[in-house]
């Protein structure tokens, strides 16, 4: 399966691992039941930048919040920004996602559009480092996905209880584990 839309580098190995992940583990595993109807309409535009301090990401990330935002959603419908070379360490990555909300809100484009939050060693809080149930949220590399608020509220129309989502998800991964997820993604 190979669709979306590609920025910069469409043969970069951290490309071609971020289109492996959405489309073993997020479609695959059906962890989120709407990325395939935007995947295979090539309405998702993966960047890959070579950013290497937050400035620099934060100038990334302003102007592709600004595409999104001009740019219709049959177009572009969600945009995967992959940051290989800053925010390695998810504490400070997870720092960086208030200054991500804070620039939506100085676009004035809250409620409008979000940033969902995928890193290497994702870890929802209170939980330990190994638990299972961060890889729904594991990417092969850091990266920030803009998501338009419009679309998620078309499909959570056509999915009234997303909750059932989160739990789904997190049995799966209890029954794939770490091994079973490392080797969906090689």
């Amino acid at each position: 399966m190979s669709a979306g839309l590609d920025h910069g580098a469409p043969d970069a190995p951290e490309i071609a691992a971020t289109r492996t992940w959405l489309e073993r583990a997020v479609i695959g595993l059906n962890l989120c039941p709407f990325a395939k109807s935007v995947y295979v309409k090539r309405q998702v535009r993966f960047v890959l930048t070579d950013a290497v301090t937050t400035d620099a990401l934060h100038d990334v990330l302003e102007a592709e919040l600004r595409l999104l935002h001009a740019t219709p959603a049959e177009q572009i419908d969600t945009t995967l920004i992959v940051h290989p070379h800053v925010l390695q360490d998810f504490l400070d990555y997870n720092d960086f996602l208030d200054e991500a909300d804070a620039l939506i809100e100085s676009l004035e484009l809250d409620g409008e559009i979000q940033v969902a939050s995928f890193h290497p060693d994702y870890q929802f809080a209170g939980t330990d480092y190994d638990d299972a149930g961060n890889c729904t949220n594991r990417t092969p590399h850091p990266t920030l996905h803009l998501l338009r608020e419009a679309s998620i509220d078309r499909a959570v129309a056509v999915y009234p209880d997303p909750d059932v989502i989160v739990e789904r998800n997190l049995e799966t991964m209890e029954k794939l584990g770490f091994t079973g997820y490392a080797k969906l993604l090689e």
